[in-house]
């Protein structure tokens, strides 16, 4: 198993913006495709992000709307979402998790590793 811990949620206003870290065990983003998920009370889980080991492959474009860049950096073994432009509609819990490279990313079925999620509210 490997042990995924979300930071960087909080309650901020429309317009603000904001950075979500995800810590993994040491090596991890250089050997798995790790992404951004969220879910909304009363809604599906979606994806959000996705970056491989070789950088980003995907974004949800009807959420993230240009918005929501995904990045990593393999010497701390951390992979970043920030959020810009934050709108009430993002607001939702959101997770990372990873998955064995070779799997579709876009699936969540793909992904056997989850944390625990960090709240993000965003207030207009």
């Amino acid at each position: 198993q490997v042990q995924l811990v979300e930071s960087g949620g909080g309650l901020v206003q429309a317009g603000d913006s904001l950075r979500l870290s995800c810590a993994a065990p040491r090596r991890t983003t250089m050997w798995y495709t790790m992404g951004w998920f969220r879910q909304a009370p009363g809604k599906e889980r979606e994806i959000v992000a996705v970056i491989s080991r070789s950088g980003p492959v995907a974004y949800n474009e009807a959420a993230v709307k240009g918005r929501f860049p995904i990045s990593k950096d393999d010497a701390k073994s951390t992979v970043y979402l920030q959020m810009n432009r934050l709108e009430p509609e993002d607001t939702a819990v959101y997770f990372c998790a990873a998955a064995q490279p070779g799997t579709p990313s876009q699936e969540a079925t793909s992904y056997q590793n989850w944390g625990q999620g960090t709240q993000v509210t965003v207030s207009s």
